[in-house]
C-alpha cells in the first residue's frame, strides 16, 4: 500500500494549517455554510469543527488559496484572533472538505471545563526542555495510545487512553501517583491540553503547565540536536506522522484498524496491504478481511485510472 494517494502535478507544496480557538460562538450553525462555501471556493480540503466553545480543525491547500482562506476565517468576528500552525505536504493530505457541528471542539465530556476561565501556564517550546527535565515535574502525554506508540517525550507518562474522554477517569484512578509539585502536559497541537490543564486545575492541582503550540510547534522550533522528543508525531491526515522540522514521517495507516505502521511493520508476515496488520489480523473476521481486500482492489483500479476511490482513506483517521 502506498502512503500517498493524491499526487501533485507541478511539484508545488501544499500548505497545511492546524488551528483552534476557544471563543464564544452564539450560533455555530449559522457559520457552518459560510465557512464551507469559503473553503470550497478556494479548493481547500480538510475538516473543521464548530461548537459554542469555538473552532478546531486542520485544512490544506496551495499556499495562495490557504492564505486567502485563513484571512476569510479571521474575517468572522468570532475568529478574528485565530492562530494556526503551518507545515508543508508534498501531496494533498485530505480528500474532501467537511465543516461539522459539535457539542465540543475537543471532546472531554466533563461539564464546567472552560479554558477561557482557567487554564494551565503556557510554556514556550524553547523553555520546555528545562521544565520537563526538572525532577519535581510530572510529564503527562494527553494523547491516545496509538499516538503515543510512535513517539513521545523522554520520561513522559502514558495514560494509555483509547479516547480523550478516558482522561478524567485515568486521573481519578491514578491520583495517588500524580504527586509531584509540578504537572507538565502536552498534546499534538495544544488543544487537548487546554481542557486537560483546566480539568487538572479544577481537580486541585496548582502548578499545571502545558506546551504552547503542542508537539508540532516544538518540532518546528527546537533543533533535533537539542530535542527531548523521541520518535515521530502522529497527525490526523494523509501524512500520518511528522518528524523534526515537520518533515513527513514514514508511517502509513492500516485500513483494518487505522493504527499507524512503521516501515518495519510493513515487513511483518501479518501485514497485508489494505486488509490487516499485526494489530488486527486475528481480531477481525474472515468476512471483514474479504471486504477490505475487495475495497483495496477497487482503490488500486481507481489509481490506475488516475481517479479517486470514495473509500480511499489510507492516511485519515477520524
Amino acid at each position: 500500500m502506498t502512503k500517498k494517494m493524491t499526487q501533485t502535478t507541478d511539484n508545488k507544496k501544499f500548505l497545511v494549517a492546524a488551528l483552534y480557538r476557544f471563543t464564544p460562538v452564539a450560533d455555530p450553525a449559522a457559520l457552518q455554510q459560510p465557512i464551507q462555501q469559503l473553503c470550497r471556493s478556494l479548493h481547500i480540503k480538510g475538516s473543521l469543527l464548530l461548537a459554542t466553545e469555538g473552532i478546531n480543525g486542520t485544512i490544506a491547500g496551495v499556499e495562495t488559496d490557504m492564505r486567502a482562506c485563513l484571512a476569510g476565517l479571521k474575517a468572522f468576528p468570532e475568529f478574528a484572533d485565530l492562530e494556526h500552525k503551518e507545515s508543508l505536504a508534498a501531496d494533498m493530505p485530505f480528500y474532501r472538505m467537511k465543516v461539522r457541528l459539535k457539542k465540543e471542539i475537543v471532546t472531554m465530556g466533563v461539564s464546567g471545563i472552560d479554558p477561557l476561565q482557567s487554564v494551565g501556564t503556557y510554556v514556550a517550546p524553547q523553555d520546555w526542555n528545562q521544565l520537563i527535565s526538572d525532577p519535581d515535574t510530572l510529564v503527562i502525554d494527553t494523547r491516545n495510545d496509538y499516538e503515543v506508540a510512535i513517539g513521545t517525550f523522554q520520561g513522559a507518562v502514558d495514560p494509555k487512553t483509547k479516547s480523550f474522554r478516558d482522561f478524567p477517569a485515568w486521573v481519578e484512578a491514578n491520583r495517588d501517583t500524580l504527586n509531584k509539585p509540578k504537572v507538565a502536559m502536552f498534546c499534538t497541537g495544544g488543544i487537548r491540553c487546554e481542557k486537560a490543564t483546566a480539568f487538572m486545575k479544577q481537580q486541585g492541582f496548582e502548578e499545571v503547565y502545558h506546551l504552547q503550540g503542542g508537539i508540532l510547534k516544538y518540532l518546528e522550533q527546537v533543533p533535533a540536536q537539542q530535542s527531548l522528543w523521541q520518535g515521530d508525531c502522529f497527525v490526523f491526515d494523509q501524512r500520518v506522522s511528522v518528524q523534526h522540522g515537520l518533515a513527513e514521517g514514514p508511517h502509513v495507516l492500516c485500513f483494518g484498524c487505522r493504527m499507524p505502521l512503521a516501515e518495519a511493520d510493513l515487513q511483518r508476515p501479518e501485514y497485508r496491504a489494505g486488509v490487516h496488520c499485526h494489530h488486527c489480523r486475528d481480531s477481525r473476521s474472515a468476512a471483514e478481511h474479504q471486504r477490505a481486500e475487495e475495497r483495496h482492489r477497487q482503490v488500486l483500479l481507481a489509481q490506475q485510472r488516475n481517479e479517486q476511490h470514495i473509500g480511499d482513506q489510507s492516511g485519515n483517521r477520524s
